[in-house]
């Protein structure tokens, strides 16, 4: 298992830097015909302090926007005792934060990254899940502080609207040059116009990608942490059976092939053959059976929070 957990981490770094190489070119090209060599150096730094600025806005803001509550130890025990093992495993600072939304969605995510950040899970995540399916999901986001996803997936979104700003920019100015295209002092330049035309689309696609490379590396470490990649497998298949109606009910049973380009997220089909084949060359683990069988997830719920309250905490 070790072996194959180190060629897919490399296989899931070079599908990373391709990406985010496509993704720089495709920001070089408007900026190389708007301003040559300066306009590319300009953008980039943008890109910089884009990503600088990003890494300094606490994650309070983001849960200020979700009506989030602080979720105590004493309120969730269990689920911190999973999670402070996991926090321990990652090698991660501080103690964990998680954080309650009350929200009928099936959702987690992670805020922030390992200085500055925590878990949200919805409410909905809560009572659907098992204690051992919600470990998965807890480890996956667990993975997402560790790496810095938020801030990688910040940056790739800066990249790709200042691709689409620049484009429109360069289509703009070829708009303004038509009277002198049609006296013939200038030609129309149709190669730079095709290559405008697409590079705000494949920059689109390529952050897509980017963001499934992540989840596909997220999945991956999160079995590494647990040690039971079956138990995120199992809260996938959960959380597509609640949540992938509203695509058998558009396309079919079966959704067209190239629908996968335009999601976020891979399919749960193929994290879970993933996943499958990461316990196939692991020991076997049963269950986990709870000391306190009937004790729920969460004792009590915390009171939501508004924008005054989160805006005001210092972590």
């Amino acid at each position: 298992m070790p072996d194959r957990f180190t060629a897919q981490r490399l296989y899931n770094a070079l599908q990373h830097l391709l990406i985010l190489a496509g993704l720089g070119l495709m920001l070089s090209v408007p900026a190389w015909l708007l301003a040559g060599g300066i306009g590319v150096l300009w953008v980039f730094g943008l890109v910089l302090m884009t990503l600088y600025l990003g890494a300094r806005i606490p994650a309070r803001l983001v849960l200020a926007h979700s009506a989030a509550g602080l979720l105590h130890p004493h309120q969730a025990p269990r689920v911190y005792r999973v999670l402070e093992q996991l926090y321990r495993r990652a090698g991660l600072p501080g103690a964990p934060l998680l954080f309650y939304v009350p929200s009928r969605d099936l959702n987690a995510f992670a805020v922030g990254d390992a200085r500055d950040g925590g878990i949200a899970v919805t409410e909905g995540l809560l009572q659907t899940l098992s204690l051992r399916e919600l470990a998965g999901v807890l480890a996956h986001e667990v993975s997402h502080l560790r790496n810095g996803d938020t801030r990688v997936m910040s940056m790739a979104a800066t990249m790709t609207r200042l691709t689409i700003w620049g484009a429109f920019l360069v289509q703009l100015a070829l708009v303004l040059m038509l009277p002198m295209v049609v006296v013939g002092e200038v030609r129309m330049p149709w190669l730079e116009l095709l290559m405008v035309g697409l590079a705000p689309t494949l920059s689109t696609l390529l952050q897509l990608a980017l963001s499934r490379n992540r989840e596909f590396a997220a999945d991956l470490e999160a079995a590494s942490l647990t040690r039971d990649p079956l138990g995120l497998a199992t809260a996938l298949e959960t959380l597509e059976r609640r949540q992938g109606l509203w695509l058998t009910a558009v396309f079919g049973r079966q959704t067209p092939g190239w629908f996968c380009y335009l999601q976020t997220h891979p399919s749960t089909r193929e994290r879970v053959r993933r996943l499958a084949m990461l316990a196939d060359q692991s020991p076997q683990r049963p269950e986990p059976r709870p000391s306190h069988p009937d004790e729920p997830l969460v004792i009590s719920r915390p009171a939501s929070r508004g924008h005054r309250y989160w805006l005001g905490r210092h972590r």
